[in-house]
């Protein structure tokens, strides 16, 4: 590696000479493209890091210790090593990268992801840098968190597709004008692996440890099928916490297992410390279940503003505060007064209110959550049927037209709402297919829950 990295540099040191000739622009690209380089190394034949923006690091840091706590605690299960170690190294002014996975299994992103991607937005107001790592490869085997029975794979070309909309849906968080935010996709590595390097990376686990997990022993005492592939899931997201070299990696409590893992990997092969930020997960404490794709209660990023405010609505009272600390940018003060005031007898209603306001902001106009309440008031408070949208056909598929209407976000949502069996044709009371997306009879339909229409 040593001799490697001096050839780096004599080449570099010719391109410069060379280079003295060109324009300033092409002397920046070529030292870019050094330092960059910099940042490879190789272990028994398996990349060490994917590398740095490194221009990015001469950005200051934010290191207010108001900022910092509510970053290190709201929202935080527990901090791998400590939350102490961690506070230190956002107190010492260095840039840290974190990194928050998101496999590809389904076509949009709910609350589970938001919260996760307010915490990242809590580092990036600090000026770290923040990436946004696909599991283009992972989704393929299919995470085995919390999953009696083995996933179905996934194929390439339905993962891409799954993850068409997803940098959209994250600019509603994250700003994505600001240069310290990246994404990237594990395929780019992890499909060059030999079987030599896949062995080599699997040696630094045992098999007892990667049975440890619950759900692989429940599935043994019943007599099911634990996979191999499915026992080298966290070995390989271990890898992409190494390939990309950072500092700090997020997710929900229950990707506990694999995170560490990824902390094994990082002090074998790097002698690095990786810090872990488990999350709390968005659970009702009245029934115990998680809110998500996998319980069918989720809020996506893409729902109509009426349908998340519809939805949040629904929730049990036991879900105001969690929703407020997990899901919203409230100050912390402002949601200790609202537990106060919940104590003290208040009616829930008004808070409640205001918990689905804060939410449907996270993606949409101020305009939109004040028509989404007076919807919300004018249909389930005053008992008063929702007045029926117009919207006529002129040449343009049923979708576009809704779209044009501000009915629905985009064609994925009503092709979701369509396999929910959630668009009715309210004349006749029949569910709406796929063919509804091209082409519908006039009449009056409802889209959702909360959405009436009348299409002509």
């Amino acid at each position: 590696m040593v001799a490697e990295l001096k050839h780096k540099a004599q080449c570099s040191k010719n391109q410069t000479k060379h280079s003295s000739q060109k324009s300033k622009k092409g002397r920046v690209c070529a030292l870019f493209g050094f330092l960059c380089g910099l940042r490879f190394g190789k272990f028994g034949g398996v990349v060490l890091s994917y590398g740095h923006v490194i221009f990015a690091k001469t950005q200051k840091m934010i290191v207010d210790d108001t900022d910092i706590q509510e970053l290190l605690t709201r929202g935080v299960e527990r901090i791998y090593p400590s939350q102490e170690a961690l506070e230190a190294r956002l107190k010492s002014g260095d840039m840290l990268s974190i990194y928050y996975g998101i496999d590809p299994t389904g076509n949009t992103l709910h609350l589970g992801h938001a919260l996760n991607l307010l915490k990242l937005r809590m580092f990036q107001n600090l000026g770290h840098e923040i990436i946004i790592l696909y599991g283009g490869f992972t989704a393929q085997i299919g995470d085995p968190t919390d999953k009696l029975a083995a996933r179905q794979p996934l194929a390439s070309e339905q993962i891409k597709k799954n993850a068409a909309n997803y940098k959209k849906l994250i600019g509603k968080i994250l700003d994505l004008k600001k240069t310290n935010v990246r994404f990237l996709n594990n395929e780019q590595w992890s499909n060059k692996l030999k079987p030599k390097d896949v062995l080599n990376l699997a040696a630094h686990f045992t098999v007892s440890q990667l049975l440890e997990r619950d759900m692989f022993q429940e599935r043994l005492k019943h007599g099911k099928e634990v996979r191999a592939n499915e026992l080298l899931y966290p070995v390989f997201q271990a890898y992409d916490a190494v390939i990309m070299d950072v500092d700090i990696q997020i997710g929900g409590n229950d990707q506990t297992f694999n995170m560490l893992a990824g902390r094994t990997l990082m002090r074998k092969m790097k002698n690095k410390e990786k810090f872990v930020m488990a999350m709390k997960l968005l659970v009702d404490p009245s029934s115990g279940k998680k809110m998500g794709k996998t319980e069918g209660n989720m809020v996506t990023l893409e729902d109509a503003p009426t349908d998340i405010y519809g939805k949040v609505m629904s929730w049990s009272d036991a879900m105001i505060l969690p929703g407020f600390e997990l899901c919203t940018l409230v100050p912390v003060a402002e949601i200790v007064s609202v537990r106060q005031k919940l104590e003290a007898g208040a009616n829930p209603k008004e808070s409640k209110m205001r918990l689905a306001r804060e939410i449907v902001a996270l993606c949409h106009s101020e305009e939109k959550v004040r028509k989404a309440e007076e919807s919300f008031v004018k249909t389930f408070q005053e008992g008063k049927p929702q007045e029926f949208i117009e919207v006529r056909l002129s040449g343009q598929s049923v979708s576009d037209a809704l779209i044009e209407k501000d009915v629905i976000a985009s064609k994925s949502e009503l092709r979701r709402l369509l396999g929910e069996g959630a668009v009715i044709n309210l004349d006749g009371g029949a569910k709406m297919g796929e063919d509804f997306l091209n082409v519908a009879v006039a009449g009056r339909y409802r889209i959702g829950k909360r959405r009436f229409v009348r299409i002509q």
